[in-house]
C-alpha cells in the first residue's frame, strides 16, 4: 500500500524512467576494469597472535564471530571469523571477498586482509568502529543519545553509500541497523556484504524456485514486500530497507517489535496519513529537534517503503535531495 505523501515540504524529484532503466529485468556484465583494493594476506598464528588468541568477542550472528585484534600497522582491527565452512558457506564467503576487494568508501567499513591458512575457519580483517553499531546504540543500554543532528547525518552518510555501490551494480542485500557500525566521531560504516550481488541491478528466479526452497535475503522488519513476493533482486530493495532505517533514526523503535508483533511501518502508517502529527511518534529522547526536517525525513521514508519500486527514489536522489532540504548536511 502506498500512502498519500502530506509533506510538501520535502519534494524529490522523481526520475522514474532513469530508475526504471537502471532497476529493469535482466542483467550487467560485471565491469572488468574495475580496480581491486590491495589488501593482506595474513596467517593464521599472525592473527591468533594479535587477538590474544581470541580472547575478545565483539559480535557475532549467522555463522560468523567477530574478535577484537590489534595489529602492528593497523591499530584496533575487527577479525571475522566465519566457522564450519560448507561448500554453500564457502561461496558467500568468496563472493562476500570478491566484492569487498572492489570497495573504497568513506562511509563503508575499510577491508584490511583475509587470511585462508585453514580450510574450516575463513577470516576477514576490517577497521574497528569503536561505537558499536547503529542498533546498539539506538536501542541498547547506551547512555548517550544520538542527536538530530548525528541522525542526519548518518542517513546522508549510509544514501553516500548505497550511491556508490549502487553505481558499481553492488546490491548490499541486507540494511539494517545492526550492519551499521558507528566510528568514534558517529560516522556511518556500512558493513557485512555476505548478502550483496554483483554484476547486476535485478534477477528473475528460474520457474522451478519456490518460496519453500529459496534462501531469502535480507533481515526481519527490513525486507522489501516486493521482493517476498515475486523474488526479484533489485537496487530497491537496498532503497525500501533504507527507509526503515530513515523510521528508526526518527522513532527510535525497533524495525520489527518481537513483543508486539508490530512493525515500524505499521507504527508510521498514521502518521503518513495525517491521523497522528508525527510528534507523536519521534523518539521522545530526542531534544531540539527540527521538526520540519523530522517531518522531510518521514516524507522521504515513505517514498523509499512505496510498494511499487518503480516510484520509489534512487539513492542519488536521495543523497541530493538531502542536501537542499537539511541545514546540517547542505555544506557536506
Amino acid at each position: 500500500m502506498i500512502f498519500l505523501n502530506p509533506f510538501a515540504c520535502f519534494a524529490i524529484s522523481k526520475k522514474v524512467a532513469a530508475c526504471a532503466s537502471e532497476d529493469g529485468v535482466g542483467s550487467y556484465s560485471t565491469t572488468e576494469t574495475t580496480p581491486t583494493t590491495y589488501v593482506k594476506k595474513f596467517s593464521w598464528e599472525e592473527i591468533k597472535k594479535h587477538s590474544r588468541n581470541f580472547s575478545r568477542v565483539i559480535g557475532s550472528g549467522g555463522f560468523s564471530t567477530v574478535f577484537l585484534a590489534q595489529l602492528p600497522d593497523s591499530g584496533f582491527t575487527a577479525v571475522k571469523i566465519q566457522s564450519a565452512c560448507t561448500e554453500r558457506l564457502a561461496g558467500i564467503h568468496d563472493q562476500e571477498l570478491q566484492i569487498l576487494l572492489r570497495l573504497k568508501h568513506p562511509n563503508i567499513v575499510k577491508f584490511l586482509g583475509h587470511c585462508d591458512d585453514r580450510e574450516e575457519e575463513r577470516v576477514l580483517l576490517f577497521e574497528y568502529a569503536s561505537k558499536g553499531t547503529l542498533h546498539d546504540t539506538l536501542h541498547g543500554c547506551n547512555t548517550q543519545t544520538l542527536t538530530w543532528k548525528a541522525r542526519t547525518s548518518i542517513a546522508f552518510q549510509l544514501a553516500e553509500a548505497l550511491e556508490y555501490l549502487h553505481g558499481m551494480q553492488i546490491i548490499h542485500g541486507d540494511i539494517k541497523a545492526s550492519n551499521i557500525l558507528l566510528d568514534e566521531q558517529e560516522n556511518c560504516k556500512l558493513c557485512d556484504f555476505g548478502s550483496a550481488k554483483l554484476g547486476f541491478t535485478s534477477m528473475v528466479l528460474p520457474p522451478s524456485s519456490t518460496k519453500r526452497n529459496r534462501m531469502i535475503m535480507g533481515s526481519q522488519g527490513y525486507i522489501d514486500p516486493h521482493y517476498m513476493k515475486t523474488g526479484l533482486v533489485s537496487k530497491k530493495n537496498d532503497i525500501y530497507s533504507y527507509g526503515i532505517v530513515l523510521l528508526e533514526l526518527i522513532t527510535g523503535r525497533e524495525a520489527f517489535s518481537l513483543e508486539r508483533k508490530e512493525t515500524l511501518v505499521e507504527i508510521i502508517g498514521p502518521v503518513v496519513r495525517g491521523v497522528v502529527g508525527v510528534e507523536e511518534v519521534v523518539d521522545p529522547r530526542l531534544r531540539g529537534a527540527d521538526l520540519k526536517e523530522v517531518k522531510a525525513m518521514v516524507s522521504m521514508a515513505e517514498m523509499c517503503i512505496g510498494s511499487s519500486p518503480m516510484v520509489r527514489p534512487c539513492a542519488n536522489e536521495i543523497v541530493a535531495s538531502m542536501r537542499d532540504n537539511f541545514e546540517s548536511i547542505s555544506h557536506l
